[in-house]
């Protein structure tokens, strides 16, 4: 098998940073004007485009040949790109050197990537590429001397081979992360897991554009003179001052584009305007998933739109709600929901729609991580509670009390106890994990939260266990370099280096031995005093790439979410099969564009079967089928 990597300098009228690569790729403007590439371990060539008007034919036959591997950094722009350039070249046939790095545990991104590696770092290159970009990438305003629409070759030879250089190096440093990976391969089963994500996201999902038309009013300056014209001076657009000149009367016309202003400082509201930005010609939105995208538990992410933190909606009358705003009927919104921002906060999700004769059809997985962690832990009475389908809550609340608990019935009082207990105390968390998942908001003294703490983990012995031995495997495998085999057998943690480049690893193997990798491990004493393995990783907080400490409970929360994750891969599998479109997921959920004759039992069953490397544990799903996207 032979190994080709390759990198793109391209140049579209639309703007990446906003709209997003598969829209970018979509432009009228778009053209590949170098094809950087080197073919395993020999040199690297640019293919400059612009003097030359296709690929060679060498070149073009590799792009179809199955026994030449495509490597790229971030490959789903460069595999896209060459599709929508006349190049055809399968997806079945690439690999994504981003995405085997994250699978790796290093942060995403070529500079930070080869900095999370230690490889040396050129601090110009990224400054200079930066202006290369901006000067033959990116449309130009017009000036007295200059009337193209974009730099050519010939306007700058000695920064054309500059930027042919830049294309040059990102070949090198792509090739060099490569290397390094190499020792440590992604699963082929991964691999697939990958190019369905791409595909998916090649096919997006279909927005209404009816809802997705708000515009943005005009700059401060602009509008506060435009409101002087029309007879309403104010002296500024602040928050306070709009709300309170919106209980004047107004002219019709003042009071719709104050309430636009307003509404455009309402976070999730700019959700429309990122739909409006990102949305591609035939109607729909695509590159809305990223692949691994937690690259500690291999969870998919949100892009773009951000799927992931959607508003909820609480209204009965969706569909009522959508019609008046398709219509603009501002008024009536107003006048039967009150608050109209907060109302097309709530249609967000309505905006993501089925396609022409279709539906959607959508389903999550019910209490996945409660099953899941039980289900680790050998929690038996816990898995019985869902095989019955009784009440987790319920069932909880009596375990950690001693007497029958009713959702209606019996000491119901007691089941809210049981449910904040349920969410926030699974991790080894504490007290003041009670407080942050709203014990207090639900009136539950504070001085109660030790106590409703020691009573669960009374009631739940062997999950106790699971954060112990967890713990005291992750320490003996770093500190002894041993295998350890735990949690039933079913996960194994190793330790596991590269002499070569000096790599690192503790490694967690799940039942579907795919890995979770901890980069450089060590031990020292945390900030209690006790001796913690450490690890190196991106602080969410930060953003650098620095030493992080752990413990059991977190090392079990990150297996927990990763076997959830891998049983969502599961249901997406199976679906595939199906041949059913999914448009997209959040996080447990998976929503599926699909036929009329496809319906949520259809895709619950699905999700219901049982996983034959998890043995014993039982999932469920429920949803609903509609003609938009919603909170059920």
């Amino acid at each position: 098998m032979h190994h080709i990597s390759i990198d793109l300098e391209t140049r579209s009228g639309a703007d990446i940073s906003k709209t997003g690569s598969y829209k970018y790729l979509q432009d009228p403007d778009f053209r590949i004007l170098l094809f950087g590439y080197r073919i395993d371990n020999g040199p690297v060539e640019v293919i400059d485009l612009t003097e030359v008007e296709t690929l060679p034919a060498n070149i073009v036959t590799i792009l179809q040949n199955p026994y030449y591997v495509k490597h790229a950094y971030n490959a789903a722009f460069e595999w896209y790109a060459l599709n929508r350039a006349g190049y055809n070249t399968p997806i079945e046939q690439w690999q994504c050197t981003m995405v085997h790095a994250m699978y790796c545990g290093y942060a995403a991104g070529l500079a930070k990537t080869g900095e999370s590696m230690q490889m040396e770092k050129d601090s110009r290159k990224q400054t200079t590429g930066t202006a290369l970009i901006r000067y033959f990438c990116v449309p130009q305003k017009p000036t007295r001397t200059f009337k193209k629409k974009y730099h050519d070759p010939e306007d700058d030879p000695e920064r054309w081979e500059l930027f042919k250089d830049y294309n040059r190096q990102d070949v090198v440093a792509e090739s060099a992360i490569l290397d390094r990976l190499c020792v440590f391969p992604v699963p082929e089963a991964e691999w697939n897991l990958w190019r369905m994500d791409i595909r998916m996201n090649a096919l997006g999902v279909r927005v209404d554009n009816q809802l997705t038309g708000l515009a943005n009013p005009n700059s401060t300056q602009q509008l506060l003179a435009w409101l002087q014209e029309q007879g309403c001076p104010i002296d500024n657009l602040q928050k306070l001052t709009i709300e309170e000149t919106l209980q004047k009367e107004l002219d019709p016309a003042v009071r719709r584009v104050l309430e636009l202003r307003q509404l455009m400082g309402k976070t999730s509201i700019k959700k429309y305007q990122a739909m409006a930005v990102t949305r591609c010609e035939d109607e729909r939105i695509r590159g809305i998933s990223q692949f691994y995208g937690a690259n500690r538990t291999g969870r998919y992410a949100g892009r773009l739109v951000q799927m992931q933190n959607l508003p909820r909606n609480h209204i009965g009358t969706l569909d009522a709600a959508r019609q008046m705003v398709r219509a603009n009927d501002y008024d009536g919104l107003r006048m039967i929901y009150g608050n109209v921002p907060d109302t097309l906060s709530q249609l967000i999700r309505t905006a993501f729609s089925a396609s022409e004769g279709r539906h959607l059809v959508v389903a999550d997985f019910s209490a996945i991580e409660a099953r899941v962690i039980a289900w680790l832990a050998g929690e038996e009475w816990v898995l019985d509670v869902f095989r019955e389908g009784k009440d987790l809550y319920c069932e909880t609340a009596s375990a950690m009390f001693g007497v029958p608990v009713g959702k209606n019935g019996p000491n119901a009082e007691l089941r809210q106890r049981g449910k904040v207990a349920t969410l926030a105390l699974g991790y080894q968390g504490g007290p003041k994990a009670l407080e942050a998942m709203g014990a207090l908001r639900m009136g539950i003294p504070e001085e109660d939260l030790p106590e409703i703490v020691t009573k669960w983990r009374d009631s739940h012995p062997k999950t106790v266990e699971l954060w112990n031995g967890i713990e005291k495997a992750a320490l003996e495998c770093v500190q002894n370099g041993h295998t350890v085999h735990t949690v039933h057998g079913i996960v194994t943690f190793r330790m596991e280096q590269d002499l070569v480049y000096g790599q690192s690893f503790m490694t967690v193997e799940l039942p579907t031995a795919r890995k979770l990798f901890y980069p450089k491990p060590f031990i020292k004493d945390n900030q209690f005093g006790k001796p913690a393995i450490h690890y190196y990783g991106t602080n969410q907080v930060t953003g650098k790439w620095e030493a992080l400490s752990t413990y059991g409970g977190k090392l079990v929360e990150n297996i927990v979410q990763a076997v959830a994750r891998d049983c969502l891969c599961e249901v997406l599998k199976r679906i595939d099969a199906k041949g059913w479109d999914v448009v997209f997921h959040v996080h447990d959920e998976v929503i599926v564009d699909a036929p009329m004759y496809v319906h949520t039992e259809d895709l619950c069953a699905l999700m219901a079967e049982p996983i034959e490397w998890a043995p014993g544990l039982p999932l469920k799903g429920a949803g609903f089928e509609a003609d938009y996207y919603m909170k059920d």
